[in-house]
């Protein structure tokens, strides 16, 4: 088997992963996933894809992440396997669509405006 690319983002977040035939080893930036998240609840949303289809231990991934937080990492991450998931056999679609990590979530931060102190919150307003 070919090594299969694929890209998943969140929020500022971007994943690119290579997976690839082995043993299941998931190396994040050079280190070890549970090394890279060290919370257990960000390493299962790491795993959730892998788990949907029963293919823990079979792939080994390689990821490559820059930008934003840690749970916006792992949830890029999460989008990028399951996307390549689906490169490699197009059966695995459908519990993967059903559990939603196929679809980008596009929620953003939104900029600040000027004149506020955050991008919708305003000052007290006084009539006189």
């Amino acid at each position: 088997m070919e090594t299969i690319n694929a890209l998943g983002r969140r929020k500022s977040s971007v994943a690119r992963i290579y997976l690839s035939q082995g043993e299941g080893t998931i190396t994040v930036n050079g280190k070890s996933y549970t090394e890279y998240f060290p919370q257990k609840h960000i390493q299962l949303k790491v795993l959730e894809a892998t788990e949907t289809v029963e293919a823990n231990g079979i792939y080994n991934i390689k990821v490559t992440v820059r930008g934003g937080g840690i749970k916006g990492q792992a949830e890029a991450i999460r989008m990028a396997i399951a996307r390549a998931l689906v490169k490699i056999d197009e059966a695995n679609k459908k519990p993967l669509k059903s559990k939603k990590l196929l679809t980008r979530d596009s929620r953003e931060v939104e900029r600040k405006k000027y004149g506020k102190p955050k991008a919708r919150k305003s000052f007290q307003f006084s009539k006189r």
